[in-house]
């Protein structure tokens, strides 16, 4: 049995502070410009999330010209870490790609 779009998924945490940078740069592989209004949109849907609990998780969609994401997104109660699970598209090349950015941004970055 083959699996769907929506069942195909990359999971993980990032730190609180790289969510924004995390989806922009994930838009940009669907060719989405992630520009402020969406920001504003995911700081205010993140705010009641809980990543232990799955009806409190945030969703977001980048549907761009080229692909389209489902990003979901969750505060850890009482963390600095944000759980995303990232959804909705068959190209494993790009689920890779969302892969590597999750690892990515669960690194905290020293300027």
């Amino acid at each position: 049995m083959a699996e769907s779009d929506r069942e195909r998924a990359v999971e993980g945490w990032i730190w609180n502070e790289n969510v924004q940078p995390f989806l922009a740069l994930l838009a940009r592989y669907a060719g989405y410009d992630f520009d402020g209004t969406d920001w504003q949109a995911v700081e205010l849907g993140l705010e009641a999330t809980d990543d232990e609990h799955l009806d409190r998780w945030y969703s977001y969609p980048l549907a761009g010209s080229d692909h389209r994401f489902e990003v979901h997104l969750a505060k850890a109660v009482g963390g600095d870490e944000v759980s995303v699970r990232v959804a909705g598209t068959s190209n494993l090349e790009l689920l890779l790609r969302a892969d590597t950015l999750i690892s990515a941004f669960a690194t905290r970055f020293v300027p």
